[in-house]
């Protein structure tokens, strides 16, 4: 399981909230790159990037700190918060994402964001199925839709989708545990065989799944080795690591235990 330290940006600055409200914004750090370079020198290689100033304006503002972080470090970056043009698109992977996340932009504008995964492939757009009480939420969480969650992940899923991030919104920043159930939940209604026939004329059948990341509530680092028995392939960790309830070091060793790379 993939170990992606989060850095949220309102103002150029290290952030965290509870629950999406903004005004429960913390300041972290000043300096998001000194946050980056502390993750790469403990061996972590992911970064999930939000700009929360562009999830509420509702196109990307904070694309300069991603171009620092890119640039002066080897992290793997997921970037998201106000991808909602081609053209924000363009500029996140031109200023050093190597993935991007659609959130909002798949709830409310779909051919767009299909057009992103036909344009740049699975591997590089992930979905973002973010929810509260299993109702889809967008614009930084400011807003609720009519979409379901699972429903919402298994479209999209049958549309070429590979990777999905969740946060259980009601979990996020609040260190209490993540969602569990709902990994589960997920994990279970979204795989299937797929069987084809080889060229000796044998039925061969592959399981195949979502590729889920899971985000929100991390608290204790002994909820990894849980995550990663469920099946996900990756965990988002934020508010626990700057607030010291996990260290950098037991990511480090977690990491060198389990080859990741």
């Amino acid at each position: 399981m993939r170990i992606i330290p989060a850095i949220d940006i309102i103002e150029g600055k290290c952030v965290r909230l509870s629950k999406g409200d903004y005004s429960t914004k913390k300041v972290y750090n000043e300096n998001p790159l000194e946050i980056a370079k502390e993750f790469e020198a403990h061996g972590i290689e992911y970064l999930h990037l939000v700009d929360l100033d562009g999830a509420k304006s509702k196109h990307i503002v904070n694309h300069k700190v991603l171009v620092d972080i890119a640039t002066k470090t080897n992290l793997k970056i997921d970037f998201g918060g106000g991808l909602k043009t081609n053209q924000d698109l363009h500029i996140a992977f031109e200023s050093g994402a190597n993935q991007i996340t659609g959130g909002s932009i798949a709830v409310k504008d779909e051919e767009t964001f299909l057009g992103w995964l036909k344009k740049y492939g699975s591997e590089k757009i992930i979905l973002g199925a973010d929810a509260m009480d299993e109702k889809i939420a967008v614009s930084g969480w400011q807003e609720e839709s009519n979409k379901k969650l699972m429903p919402f992940i298994q479209s999209y899923q049958k549309k070429g989708a590979k990777y999905v991030i969740c946060t259980d919104i009601s979990k996020d920043g609040m260190l209490e545990g993540p969602a569990f159930d709902l990994y589960r939940k997920i994990l279970s209604k979204t795989m299937r065989t797929e069987t084809s026939i080889t060229e000796s004329g044998v039925e061969d059948s592959t399981v195949l799944g979502i590729n889920l990341i899971a985000s929100g509530g991390i608290s204790h680092f002994d909820e990894l080795p849980k995550l990663a028995e469920i099946g996900c392939e990756g965990t988002i960790i934020g508010k626990a690591i700057y607030e010291n309830r996990i260290s950098l070091k037991q990511l480090e060793q977690y990491i060198l235990g389990n080859g990741q790379g």
